[in-house]
């Protein structure tokens, strides 16, 4: 038997048989590790470095620079931080000479090899260290090129987020770069301190951040958008009250056009021509938001605004917190006069705004320094080569391990009655969708998003079927409207765009990647529930018809009928299955396999044959568990370590095979489904909802060393809390019908 801990840390132990309770102390764990936290705003220089689609910065300085001469040098630098120790491939594709330095050592200097390759990838491994990391790069011009791309391999699931050095662009995102010099200044010297002033180095550097002096001495309107008469521009602040009295503010100043300012949604001043304006209001303690919509004149474009109290002027600050930014004024625009905007529609951040009712063009919040935009980052936990998951919340984070517990924190929240669970899963799934808009809108911009990186960038079901799945069921809660233009991308995706094998079979292009021309029993689940629960809503049968084909195709190709489970992946590279069966790969084939049985039909032609097939499998299943209630990670090698994961999915499987009467051979799966759960809340659950014996995230092989050796366990890993709650609810379901409690909806 595996041992994870001690018997006596288990949440048995503490809690015996109290399913219930263990759900509780399960989701409450996940929900108070995980809390809330949005994506975190910055200022970003639409100058600066950009990303290509494959998530790769572009330092093509040659481009940057093409009065650049040969011989010339340039220099890039940005930081990292890291919530904790994180492994990452970086990839770099060298347009000319080259040499990385990763916290101030060389990690890599090019060849010429490297250099005369236009298509060359370097991978590079590296450790970043918890806290900050510095990336600094040192680019020669050649007439072949000048500097390179770099970024994170697999970048839209190994986010790399970079921000600037120097204190003057503190918080800003984005690299900086140098203006090319004729000497390297960095030959035999230290380099620069990132944490010091960019003065201190002797180098120009760029994007510029700062107005000149002629450009400050215009209005503010102007030297953003220049004078376009007509046109409109809204401008958003707060104004901060300190004292604990009600008192009279006096609102005043003067405008080159019409003007309107509304405080705290009432409108307060309305000009409807040039002119000055005054306006005493009401102004309790704290802080009030305030907006100016200011139209542009004939010959000049602007406003001033000062609040004062009893001749003290009100401090301004900024209405939403982006980092890097110190001013206290947000603005949207230039709008056209057709754009007829409320003020709640205005004072928000959640998507683009239409510049003219005319066309599809869109902008955003911008701050008043030049070319420089507010941008929302994905900043919560991050993935690495080994899949940690670290201390930091996963909130707001859109991939497929989180499909499965968002699922599970809905499922417990309705079994134990919690409305705070499923509002919490609601939230999250909202904190992605809510800005499904404006993630769209922001790669079209810079190339690459900021947040929401798998489902704007979709090319494989991993980055949509899971999630999507559990947005829709999801929906069951409100009914959020938001969820549907999603929901109809991911069916477009999969029903109509992913790549197939001839007899229909979905499996995975992928090419130049490790996994190409392969088939995983993985995308069972990335596929099917998510088909169900749309046709479900939508009663496009289409999509519930394609999930039980599905089902028989890729028994086709991965079930081993002698043992009666299923093979990890089929390789059509070599024309054959791997023929390892890995643990979590069968969990997801028969978790899926239920979803499906649930959704269709007692009449579909397919249902005879998928039962038939649900009963193989969970027959070879019950053959391999382990004498602890577990199942092994490489399910019929003993000597595998015994895996939390599939032992969940299959716990919760033969329970609704049980509920449901799809087994043919009923009592067998009734001590199957409880062993396995008292093993895991033995084994794998401790007594603070921990959750143990998690194998990390998988590739694959054609030998079973693999998943035992280097496939190694998680504690609290997202490919097993939202499954171990399942499995719960499952049980608790299971017993209740069991003892034939009449208050069970089954």
């Amino acid at each position: 038997m595996t041992i994870y801990f001690n018997e006596q840390e288990s949440i048995q132990a503490r809690l015996g048989n109290d399913d219930k309770q263990t759900l509780k102390v399960l989701a409450d764990r996940y929900m108070g590790a995980n809390p809330p936290v949005p994506f975190a705003f910055r200022a970003f220089s639409r100058a600066g470095i950009m990303q290509n689609e494959k998530g790769l910065f572009d330092l093509d300085l040659g481009r940057r620079f093409p009065e650049a001469k040969p011989g010339q040098f340039s220099y890039a630098y940005a930081l990292v931080w890291s919530d904790g120790e994180r492994n990452l491939d970086l990839l770099v594709s060298c347009l000319g000479p080259i040499q990385f330095y990763f916290n101030d050592e060389l990690a890599f200097r090019s060849t010429v090899i490297d250099e005369i390759k236009p298509d060359a990838m370097v991978k590079l491994n590296v450790n970043f260290v918890k806290g900050w990391n510095r990336l600094f790069i040192k680019a020669k011009h050649t007439v072949a090129g000048f500097g390179c791309l770099f970024g994170s391999d697999e970048a839209k699931v190994r986010i790399l987020n970079v921000l600037a050095p120097f204190t003057e662009r503190k918080g800003q995102a984005g690299w900086v770069f140098s203006k090319p010099v004729d000497t390297d200044i960095f030959e035999g010297r230290s380099l620069p301190d990132a944490m010091s002033s960019e003065t201190n180095n002797g180098l120009g550097w760029l994007p510029n951040c700062e107005w000149t002096e002629a450009e400050r001495s215009e209005p503010a309107c102007e030297r953003l958008f220049g004078i376009q008469p007509g046109k409109q521009v809204f401008a958003w602040t707060k104004l901060n009250h300190v004292s604990p009295s009600r008192d009279v503010c006096l609102l005043k100043g003067q405008a080159s056009g019409p003007l309107t300012i509304w405080l705290e949604g009432k409108q307060v001043v309305d000009l409807a021509a040039e002119g000055s304006y005054s306006v005493e209001v009401p102004l309790s303690f704290g802080q009030h938001h305030l907006l100016i919509r200011s139209v542009c004149g004939r010959s000049s474009w602007g406003f001033t605004f000062e609040a004062t109290i009893g001749g003290e002027v009100v401090s301004l600050g900024a209405p939403h917190q982006v980092h890097g930014n110190d001013e206290p004024w947000l603005y949207l625009g230039p709008l056209e006069a057709n754009v007829a905007l409320t003020y709640e529609e205005v004072v928000r951040t959640d998507h683009p705004f239409v510049v003219d009712i005319h066309s599809n063009d869109r902008t955003y919040w911008r701050l008043d320094r030049p070319d420089t935009w507010i941008r929302p980052y994905y900043e919560n936990a991050m993935l690495s080569n080994k899949w940690t998951v670290g201390n930091v919340t996963n909130y707001a984070r859109w991939d497929y391990p989180l499909g499965v517990t968002i699922y599970g924190l809905l499922q417990t929240g309705r079994v134990l009655n919690r409305a705070d669970m499923t509002a919490y899963a609601l939230h999250h799934v909202q904190s992605c969708t809510d800005m499904f808009e404006y993630s769209l809108w922001d790669r079209e911009q810079y190339g690459f998003p900021a947040i929401n990186q798998q489902l704007v960038m979709m090319k494989m079901l991993d980055n949509c079927g899971s999630f999507g799945s559990a947005m829709l069921e999801a929906y069951q809660e409100n009914q959020d409207q938001g969820f549907m233009p999603i929901a109809h991308r991911i069916a477009d995706f999969i029903l109509h765009r992913l790549e197939r094998k001839e007899d229909g079979a979905f499996y995975r292009i992928c090419q130049d990647e490790y996994s190409e021309n392969t088939m995983w029993a993985d995308d069972l689940y990335m596929s099917t529930p998510f088909l169900c629960r749309y046709a479900r809503i939508t009663g496009n049968s289409e999509a519930l018809d394609e999930a039980a084909k599905q089902f028989l195709l890729f028994r086709k190709y991965l079930y081993m009928p002698e043992e009666r489970i299923m093979s990890h992946v089929f390789d059509f590279k070599y024309g054959m299955p791997t023929g390892i069966p890995w643990g979590r790969g069968n969990g997801w084939t028969l978790f899926s396999l239920t979803e499906v049985l649930e959704a269709l039909p007692l009449t579909h032609e397919a249902r005879p044959a998928l039962i038939d097939f649900f009963n193989e499998l969970c027959n070879g299943y019950a053959e391999l568990q382990a004498e602890s209630g577990l199942w092994h990670q490489v399910l019929n090698d003993p000597d595998a370590y015994e895996e939390a994961s599939c032992t969940a999915m299959f716990a919760y499987a033969f329970a609704r095979g049980l509920r449901f009467g799809w087994l043919h051979e009923p009592k067998r799966f009734i001590q199957a489904a409880l062993k396995a759960w008292d093993g895991l809340t033995r084994i794998a659950i401790d007594a603070q909802g921990n959750v143990h014996g998690v194998c990390s995230g998988s590739r694959y092989a054609f030998t079973s060393d693999y998943y035992k050796k280097d496939l190694l366990t998680v504690t609290n890993d997202n490919h097993g809390v939202g499954i171990m709650m399942l499995a719960g609810t499952e049980v608790v379901r299971l017993k209740a019908w069991l003892g034939q409690a009449p208050s069970l909806d089954v």
